[in-house]
């Protein structure tokens, strides 16, 4: 090859590769979260200390959060109105350790955390992927929680931040969703039982409507006492068969007994506190680069 012809190759070669790199540096990787209250979060933020703070004020230029709305907002805690069961200010949920995990292990990556979790709902109602008024009724409390389709409030919620990055032109990858839910499903004999069926459908769901046959999907077992006889110890075993029913699925057990050892909680006994989210984002996030590696 003639020198006059083979400079100009090696060029274009070299600005093709830079430009390949720039792009996938550029390209912002999506998380999706879902459930009920405890994928809310009651974690109190001043509680963590000051170390995890700092970690996560220095990546949340680049890890972002949008919960049930649009507004992409900066990796931080979301304002709380006190109450009395909750005095603070300041709270999070699985999303905070989530996005700072996954920030540290990928330092280049931009991400975005959609959230979307509505307290005391249910798979087998609400968050049903085959939703139907009838089913909602038989399970969900108040009018106001029967009229919701969860998953399809969700879908609209994801394309409104997909098309929001497409505006500011910036590709996105979605690498993963997240999952916990399930105490409401025990409170109904076939809510309980069907869980696992309805959590393959969920999760195929998401998985062709977003075209990511093989997203990675983690999701928490539950560990409440509540609902009918044995409604939650059946939740937890069908649970425990979802990831031999389909690939890269992961759940992250938890233990039963009150001292809560593993995922600390609240004194109410249901929801995890500061300690117990943080532990629950790592976990989440630790699952995800396992499947994502896989």
């Amino acid at each position: 090859m003639k020198k006059d012809t083979f400079f100009p190759i090696i060029l274009l070669f070299i600005l093709f590769s830079c430009t390949t790199i720039s792009q996938e540096n550029n390209e912002v990787q999506v998380v999706l979260l879902a459930g009920q209250s405890n994928m809310a979060g009651a974690g109190n933020f001043d509680d963590l200390d000051d170390a995890i703070k700092k970690r996560i004020d220095k990546v949340s230029d680049r890890v972002f959060v949008s919960q049930s709305n649009t507004a992409q907002t900066p990796l931080s805690y979301y304002k709380n109105k006190p109450s009395e069961k909750y005095k603070f200010k300041k709270r999070f949920g699985p999303e905070l350790l989530i996005g700072l995990t996954l920030a540290e292990k990928y330092p280049k990556k931009e991400f975005l955390l959609i959230k979307h979790a509505k307290g005391g709902t249910a798979l087998y109602g609400a968050w049903n992927p085959d939703w139907t008024l009838e089913k909602a009724k038989e399970i969900e409390k108040g009018e106001k929680k029967q009229s919701w389709n969860l998953v399809q409030q969700y879908f609209n919620f994801i394309n409104e931040n997909l098309t929001i990055l497409k505006e500011k032109g910036k590709s996105y990858k979605i690498i993963g969703m997240t999952w916990m839910q399930g105490e409401n499903d025990a409170i109904l004999e076939v809510a309980a039982n069907s869980y696992a069926q309805n959590l393959k459908k969920l999760i195929l769901k998401y998985r062709t409507t977003f075209n990511e046959k093989n997203m990675p999907f983690v999701f928490g077992q539950i560990n409440s006492r509540y609902g009918v006889k044995d409604g939650a110890k059946t939740v937890r075993a069908q649970m425990e068969k979802v990831p031999e029913m389909l690939p890269h699925v992961s759940l992250i057990k938890t233990a039963t007994d009150t001292s809560w050892s593993d995922f600390p909680k609240n004194s109410d006994n249901v929801h995890y506190n500061a300690e117990g989210q943080k532990r629950l984002g790592i976990a989440f996030a630790k699952e995800l680069i396992k499947l994502s590696n896989k």
